[in-house]
């Protein structure tokens, strides 16, 4: 029936539409409108125009308020709901993320694609790149590939910054840009640039994309829903036919198994120089930095660098980790060889493995936590160096001031060159409980290594404190062979069924043990872990049917992983 139209609104509660007149506005699928709901005036979308059949008598049908200007394309709008069912999430928060902060009405004329020149050909593929590896290339490869075909190139990466660059470096070579500019990208600028949320860009149609440190943290959304970007620009490419190029530090299982693995040919040349410090039996006297440590720093001091050593330290709260205070080793399980947590007068591992209290290497009972934190930790680096340090966090960003450095990761959005760079310990990473531990190590090295260089360079190193010895990432870190690693991780996936090539949920909540029950009737195994319940099915698809069956899940919290992703 004309003159009707289907409205989402911004009440994520409520996951469907209601039915509005048009109030004569000439609305089109996807724009934002007002309208009343219940006694509240509230915003929202069209999802559906000319409306044959509306829920109840037209004569009672309110009409809509007031348009407030375009919004996402009916593309994007069909993409979000396929989010909302993928993460099990209100179909609003996706719209949300695809929505301009201000009211557009009118669109700028759309500038013609001009031809750029590539030094090489880059196949659409998974890239297995080196961290100094400059990928403008590989962008400028993508973006000639995809001029003549209709839509734009969606570039996504990590970080605010990095965009900014990027987005500078492409203009000057003459390619027409869209970076943070949602009107831009709604009318098909040739190339759109972004960070996690340009995934949802509003553009009508993707010529091509280009996911770049496709396995970074922060393309994956940490609050609820739980989405991730290289999953949401796959799907896009999908719909479109469109070509797509991912880069990756340390290539997830989700992105081997798509497909088109490539290796960079200066896979080994391009990733930096990593100097492996063991800790076990040190002098008690030497301090938080070995001399090795120490003897690179003063040479940095002496050198020009604005930074002269940053120093990486992922904090854990009060301290998780125990080591001897004789000889300094971890106290780990000898069945798992996880790391052993205080538990009455004994230690146990994650796994559940018991065990008395004392150090397997050489038998003492003297075990202490190791609670060192940023500030702790800058305080006792300024002591052994005699210079100011500065404390880098995500809340306080390096101020250009100090050349020594020690701070979380936060250090890598802030300082660009390192004379040397360490990682204060990389037990912290390594032993932490969460299945991406090792990678997430690899990828932190990664960053690191764009502030020293490449070994190829020879200009810097990364040095790496550990108290324990063999580590197979370790050695592959000073290697740069990651391979074995690599292809380690997706074959243990995919033997145990886990994600991405199983459907798995984590459940949580008031209402996670009767969504618990409602999954284990539809043939979903739900098993009870820590903190709720952990869903699996045989793929992400079936998963996710099941999810949106049950009632249940409106009052859970759920963390769909695998698929993908």
């Amino acid at each position: 029936m004309a003159g009707l139209v289907r409205v989402l609104t911004e009440v994520a509660p409520l996951e469907r539409g209601f039915d509005y007149l048009d109030g004569g506005l000439d609305l089109a699928l996807g724009d934002r409108v007002r309208v009343v709901l219940g006694r509240r005036s509230v915003r929202g979308w069209v999802i559906e125009v000319d409306v044959a059949e509306p829920e109840r008598d037209v004569d009672g049908l309110r009409a809509v308020t007031a348009s407030l200007g375009l919004g996402p394309p009916p593309s994007v709008v069909e993409l979000a709901r396929w989010a909302a069912w993928r993460w099990c999430a209100p179909w609003s928060r996706f719209l949300s993320t695809a929505t301009p902060t201000r009211i557009v009405r009118e669109l700028p004329v759309a500038p013609p694609a001009a031809p750029a020149s590539p030094r090489a050909t880059w196949a659409p593929g998974l890239y297995h790149l080196a961290p100094t590896t400059d990928p403008l290339d590989l962008v400028l490869s993508a973006y000639e590939a995809t001029r003549a075909r209709p839509g734009s190139l969606l570039v996504v990466v990590p970080h605010g910054g990095w965009a900014t660059r990027l987005a500078a470096r492409l203009a000057r070579r003459g390619v027409a840009v869209a970076h943070e500019d949602w009107a831009r990208a709604r009318a098909g600028w040739p190339v759109v640039v972004g960070t996690r949320s340009a995934a949802f860009a509003p553009v009508a149609r993707l010529a091509g994309a280009v996911v770049l440190d496709a396995d970074d943290d922060a393309l994956r959304s940490s609050a609820a829903p739980t989405w991730d970007a290289p999953t949401v620009v796959a799907e896009r490419c999908r719909r479109d036919g469109a070509p797509l190029w991912v880069g990756a530090l340390w290539p997830a299982a989700g992105l081997v198994g798509r497909g088109g693995y490539r290796r960079d040919p200066d896979l080994v040349g391009g990733w930096p120089r990593v100097v492996v410090v063991d800790r076990r039996d040190r002098d008690p006297h030497e301090g938080v930095l070995a001399p090795v440590v120490l003897e690179a720093a003063r040479r940095a001091l002496a050198s020009d660098e604005l930074v002269a050593l940053a120093v990486v330290h992922q904090r854990l709260g009060t301290g998780r980790l125990l080591a001897c205070g004789r000889c300094g080793a971890l106290a780990l399980c000898p069945v798992c060889g996880q790391a052993d947590a205080e538990a009455a007068d004994a230690l146990r591992c994650p796994d559940g493995h018991a065990r008395a209290r004392f150090c397997t290497a050489c038998g003492s009972t003297a075990l202490h936590r190791v609670r060192s934190g940023v500030t702790t930790l800058a305080r006792e680096v300024a002591a052994q160096l005699g210079v100011a340090v500065a404390e880098v966090t995500a809340a306080r960003p390096y101020d250009d001031v100090a050349r020594v450095v020690v701070g979380t990761e936060a250090l890598f959005a802030s300082v660009r060159r390192a004379g040397a760079v360490c990682v204060a310990d990389a037990d912290q990473y390594l032993l932490a409980p969460r299945s991406t531990a090792r990678r997430q190590f690899v990828h932190a090295l990664a960053r690191a290594g764009r502030l020293v260089g490449s070994r190829s360079e020879g200009r810097a190193a990364i040095y790496v404190q550990t108290r324990r010895g063999g580590d197979p990432v370790l050695e592959a870190a000073v290697a740069a062979h990651f391979e074995e690693l690599v292809a380690e991780e997706a074959a243990e996936a995919e033997l145990l069924g886990l994600a991405p090539f199983g459907g798995e949920a984590r459940l949580s909540g008031e209402g996670a043990a009767e969504l618990a029950a409602e999954l284990g009737a539809l043939g979903v195994s739900v098993r009870e872990g820590s903190g709720g319940f952990v869903a699996r099915a045989r793929d992400v698809a079936t998963l996710c049917d099941a999810l949106s069956a049950c009632a249940a899940r409106r009052r859970c919290r759920v963390a769909v992983a695998g698929g993908d992703g």
